[in-house]
């Protein structure tokens, strides 16, 4: 029989119910609600820190840069805080596309950068990826459970 250590596994840190996730009660569907929105939030982020790294011209305009260097801080602290839940592929990945469909999408408003049709088609790729990654996060259920995958 194998002693226990106490030692915690990379896969447990930040999660109450270990790196399964068999049994989802109502409060850990909340906290992974909760995670998604603030992951939304990190994204948003993203795009503010994307778009003010190209209105710095290459950090050579000082308030653009006093603004990336905020939404840089304030999208990694969002991220940390979101992949405390949610798997650290899954996270990065939404958020790394939300990021690159927002700067694509504000970039023409902001910058007069142009957006073709074939960028348009493969920005809508990136947000079907986003949406079916974040379907795919359901936690997994016991075999013996009514509700299974």
């Amino acid at each position: 029989m194998a002693q226990d250590t106490g030692s915690t596994h990379l896969a447990d840190v930040g999660r109450a119910e270990g790196p399964h996730r068999t049994d989802e009660t109502p409060a850990t569907r909340g906290d992974r609600a909760r995670a998604w929105l603030v992951l939304l939030l990190a994204g948003a982020f993203e795009v503010g820190y994307a778009l003010s790294v190209g209105g710095s011209r290459g950090f050579t305009a000082l308030s653009w840069s006093l603004v990336a260097i905020v939404f840089f801080l304030l999208t990694l602290f969002a991220l940390s805080l979101a992949l405390r839940t949610i798997d650290v592929g899954i996270g990065y990945a939404v958020w790394a596309g939300i990021g690159a469909v927002g700067a694509a999408l504000l970039g023409p408003v902001f910058f007069g950068e142009t957006l073709t049709p074939a960028k348009a088609f493969w920005l809508t790729v990136i947000i079907a990826g986003v949406v079916w990654l974040k379907l795919s996060d359901r936690p997994a259920r016991r075999r013996g459970s009514q509700r299974v995958l």
